[in-house]
């Protein structure tokens, strides 16, 4: 798929982006678990955050490819970096299209110039894949809202200032008495549980929040009251498009990696790329990178023509996300022992490649998607 010229700039500045800024701070920033303020403000600076949101309200107005192909050259850099631009535009697409104009003008402009942090709270002990299973509830009272409940996995928890929270507002409603709230997280009440240890995309913070009787104003509610879960539901397809490009960064990444390897490494007197078995697994790594990008980009087109990318979206992010697991893995094979160790790209690339088939709906559920997409009358 060729790139209009504007696409192409966008493409161009990202990558320029994360080679110089990023990828050389990979390796420090998943080793300590750093959280990775400094690219963060950068990324603010430079219009990384807020790609689709309309520049009336600050953003850089551009669609939801343009989104996808940041995600994906970030990504190549260090996933974890990547995975926090996804959150500001998914945060920001829900403020864009229910917030109201003061709750535009008081959240958009700081998180899109990295000047607030914000967690985007679904998650909880019982509920992961089935969204409907919060317990979380936010009760009407005389000065507005009282927040109750805990989510946990939380992306960001550790550090932010706002939480999108999706609350139960009327229990015997089901998936139609869920709201969302804009919750200050300085507010009493409010507390936080210490940063999880993760596996991969170890800079980027995950944990838990905490809402103990959170008195909200009447403004905290996004939207229509009773409308959450719809909300939620609605800003995923452009979820699944950003994860699914984040995984294609990484296996860009592997790929070129691998690559390099195999015309560096010699066994036997002579370099494994002369060898038709790593010739294979290379041929295999090229074609998938390219089957997920091609994916990814036909479910953000499809987006943009505000057509159903249902399942073109849960096709992509569930291609990419395993063949990112798979392809890394053959980069480790590549590299040989060597690939194992702590300290080369190739183990980091798989250590962070295992959560894209997991979060934004776990491979399985983009597989139960996709097929009730096939039979539904």
């Amino acid at each position: 798929m060729e790139l209009s010229t504007e696409h192409q700039q966008v493409a161009d500045m990202a990558r320029r982006f994360a080679d110089e800024l990023i990828r050389p701070e990979a390796e420090r920033l998943d080793r300590d678990e750093a959280f990775a303020a400094d690219i963060y403000q950068a990324m603010g600076e430079n219009g990384l955050f807020g790609i689709t949101v309309p520049e009336a309200l600050g953003g850089a107005g551009l669609d939801c490819l343009a989104y996808s192909i940041v995600m994906e050259e970030l990504s190549r850099g260090y996933a974890s970096v990547a995975d926090q631009c996804g959150l500001v535009e998914l945060v920001t697409t829900l403020l864009c299209q229910h917030g109201s104009a003061e709750q535009q003008a008081k959240w958009i402009g700081p998180l899109i110039r990295a000047e607030k942090r914000a967690a985007y709270c679904i998650t909880e002990a019982g509920a992961g894949s089935d969204v409907s299973g919060i317990k979380t509830t936010a009760v009407k009272n005389a000065a507005g809202w009282s927040l109750q409940g805990a989510k946990l996995w939380i992306h960001n928890a550790p550090v932010a200032d706002v939480a999108f929270v999706l609350a139960r507002t009327d229990p015997a409603a089901g998936k139609r008495g869920m709201s969302i709230f804009i919750v200050d997280c300085s507010l009493p009440g409010v507390s936080r549980g210490p940063k999880e240890h993760k596996m991969g995309q170890r800079s980027s913070q995950v944990g838990e929040l905490n809402f103990e009787s959170v008195q909200l104003a009447p403004d905290a509610l996004l939207g229509r009251e009773g409308r959450g879960f719809h909300m939620m539901m609605s800003v995923l397809e452009k979820g699944r498009v950003g994860i699914a490009s984040l995984a294609v960064g990484i296996l860009q990444a592997a790929l070129d990696a691998a690559v390099e390897q195999a015309k560096m490494r010699k066994q036997f007197g002579q370099p494994i790329a002369d060898f038709q078995a790593i010739q294979f697994m290379l041929a295999d790594m090229a074609k998938d990178t390219e089957a997920a990008r091609l994916l990814v980009r036909s479910a953000a087109g499809k987006i943009d023509a505000q057509g159903d990318a249902t399942a073109a979206a849960s096709m992509a992010k569930c291609f990419a996300g395993d063949a990112a697991v798979l392809h890394t893995g053959n980069a480790i094979q590549i590299f040989g022992g060597s690939g194992y160790i702590r300290g080369y790209e190739v183990e980091r690339l798989y250590r962070d490649a295992k959560i894209t088939q997991i979060y934004e709906g776990t491979n399985q559920i983009q597989r139960v998607i996709i097929a009730r997409q096939l039979l539904k009358a």
